[in-house]
């Protein structure tokens, strides 16, 4: 026996039809010819429940049956059938006018017979039916695995994209931040910022992504610059902002979601509310939110670490800070929605903590 003779021969068949006698008849036959999973009913109210709770995988219908017709059975059935089954419906009647026939293959019929019939005509029949519903089902199942596998892989990729994000934005931040725990505390505050902020999962997810590599530029800045303890001179501070320019240049225009919000942050989250900022002297909601979003969240973290040139700040004096220079550096509604959420910013240093490697 073949695989396919086998997976037909165990197909589950339903006999439908209103005279036990017929019923009787076709379990008979239907046995004889090597199908053991056959179920029946003389009640056509019952073919959907049947359906619903069986696994049934071919119907053998009759059309004249009080209750409930053929054709009424398989409006039934149509109801509850999903489009992505294949149910194959044999209908075996005395009628023999053409519009019965027209009837029933329109409501869902895949076959028709009129009784009497050869025995061997309704098993090849039936064969050719089962071989079709397993070969559906085969591929059913092989589309369901390969779409298992695609978002596999699509998780995959996401997770690596993501992780490659967050090493260049290490990469950046490891001159001055060793650990690189600020570009994933910032990072993260950006998508608590985000959603508390009533912009929607979609996109705080993005910032998510985006955000770890708003400071990649400073990888292209002399040591003696970004590491200075002291206050940068005005030729020093010319240097300093160049990483914005850096930055956008590593990140590129790729078309991609996720990699140009990353260089709408590179190139605006050093812009000020007030149009004091650089690198364009934006100002107001001509700032992308996204930037608007990264400066909080990037001076907030900066603050409130230790830096080889600073000590840091209390969460307190971080906080009067964005108060005090809310309407003039930070937007500020963004500042206020950023308190409300102080402690779920507060706990991230708990779990990404700077000696943390």
């Amino acid at each position: 026996m073949t695989d396919m003779e086998k997976k037909i021969s165990e197909c589950c068949i339903l006999v439908v039809d209103d005279k036990p006698v017929n019923v009787l008849l076709l379990e008979q036959l239907l046995e004889e010819e090597g199908f053991d999973n056959v179920i029946s009913t003389t009640d056509s109210r019952e073919v959907v429940g049947l359906y619903q709770s069986k696994q049934i995988d071919m119907i053998l219908l009759d059309i004249r049956m009080p209750y409930m017709d053929g054709i009424e059975v398989m409006g039934a059935l149509k109801e509850v059938v999903g489009d992505d089954d294949y149910l194959p419906i044999l209908v075996l009647t005395a009628q023999t006018d053409i519009e019965t026939h027209k009837n029933a293959l329109a409501a869902g019929a895949r076959d028709f017979l009129t009784k009497p019939f050869q025995p061997w005509e309704v098993f090849q029949r039936i064969r050719n039916l089962l071989e079709t519903r397993v070969f559906y089902n085969n591929q059913r199942v092989r589309a369901d695995v390969l779409e298992t596998e695609v978002q596999k892989r699509t998780k995959e990729l996401h997770e690596t994209q993501l992780e490659v994000v967050r090493r260049l934005g290490r990469a950046g931040e490891y001159r001055d931040n060793e650990t690189g725990a600020h570009v994933v505390r910032m990072s993260k505050s950006c998508k608590l910022l985000a959603l508390k902020a009533g912009l929607g999962e979609a996109f705080a997810e993005l910032i998510l992504q985006a955000s770890p590599m708003h400071d990649v530029g400073k990888i292209g800045i002399p040591d003696n610059i970004l590491l200075k303890p002291a206050r940068l001179s005005d030729e020093e501070r010319h240097v300093m902002n160049k990483h914005v320019e850096i930055g956008m240049d590593i990140i590129g225009s790729f078309d991609s979601e996720m990699l140009s919000m990353a260089r709408e942050i590179a190139a605006s989250h050093h812009e000020k509310w007030d149009g004091s900022g650089y690198p364009n002297q934006l100002s107001g909601e001509d700032i992308p939110i996204s930037g608007r979003i990264a400066a909080i969240c990037d001076v907030f973290d900066a603050l409130t670490s230790e830096r080889p040139y600073k000590e840091a700040w209390s969460t307190e004096n971080a906080l009067s800070f964005l108060q005090e220079n809310a309407a003039s550096h930070f937007d500020p509604h963004l500042v206020a929605v950023f308190i409300e959420i102080i402690p779920e910013i507060t706990s991230l240093r708990l779990e990404h903590p700077d000696e943390e490697e």
